[in-house]
């Protein structure tokens, strides 16, 4: 899972297909602001208003991840969503409908920054499409309080994963194990996300979806800083062979997973 972190530049173009940003939209972004700038030391600046009030999330003065604040009368899950690099935000929109996904929003411009789109596999699953122009994503990982992975689950990987091959151009390697539906995508041999088929075990209230990684130094520490800032634990600590691993929700409900590296 974590092979797949590495360090870029602000300005370095990512391949397509390769996770490049994450971004929350939530009621509160006061309030969502002050949970993770206490949870993972992070720092605010305004970003592009095209979709309302927006702040990108700064660590040690580089840009790790968005922020978005939801009209009062929106009702779908609150939730952090991936987003995938493109050459051509229109032509990969297309291929998400042709494909048999949709697109919700956009193919628009966000300002200076790029020309961005949400969509969703046929699952349901949202994710983030972005042709970076200024911005070209995230600009440190690889440290505590950045993105270390994300991950699709889903009722069942084979038909999901044939939509994302073809939309992004992907390699499977599936995971040969009974019992176990896991494929990782690589691009150019390198693995950059996974796929986990969870059948009956997916949650009703949410179906499928992406979940986000954050590396952290110390999971169990975290933990107990999430609740302590009036978040709470989804899934206890373990150890996996990517290191040790939880999953918790912050104070509306988002969920996430952290992971502290093997020591």
């Amino acid at each position: 899972m974590t092979e797949a972190r590495e360090s870029a530049g602000p300005h370095a173009r990512r391949a397509p297909g390769t996770p490049c940003w994450v971004s929350l939209m939530a009621h509160g972004l006061a309030a969502t602001e002050e949970f993770y700038g206490e949870l993972f030391g992070w720092e605010f600046r305004p970003g592009p208003q095209q979709l309302g009030p927006y702040v990108r999330a700064l660590l040690d003065g580089r840009e790790v991840a968005g922020m978005g604040q939801l009209p009062p009368d929106h009702r779908l899950p609150i939730a952090w969503t991936p987003y995938f690099a493109s050459d051509d935000v229109d032509g990969t929109a297309d291929t998400v409908r042709l494909c048999g996904g949709t697109v919700a929003v956009g193919p628009l411009d966000a300002a200076e920054a790029g020309r961005m789109a949400i969509a969703a596999d046929p699952s349901g699953a949202v994710f983030g499409i972005w042709q970076g122009s200024a911005h070209f994503g995230t600009a440190v990982t690889g440290v505590p309080g950045t993105p270390a992975w994300n991950e699709l689950v889903t009722f069942e990987t084979e038909s999901v994963a044939k939509f994302y091959t073809t939309v992004f151009g992907y390699e499977e390697e599936p995971v040969v194990s009974a019992g176990f539906d896991y494929v990782t995508l690589h691009l150019d041999g390198r693995p950059v996300a996974g796929l986990h088929g969870v059948g009956h075990a997916l949650p009703r209230d949410r179906g499928p979806h992406w979940q986000t990684y954050f590396e952290v130094s110390d999971t169990d520490l975290t933990l107990r800083q999430v609740t302590e800032l009036g978040g709470r634990v989804v899934r206890q600590a373990h150890d996996s062979p990517h290191g040790r691993v939880a999953t918790v929700a912050d104070p509306e409900g988002a969920e996430f997973s952290v992971i502290q590296e093997p020591r």
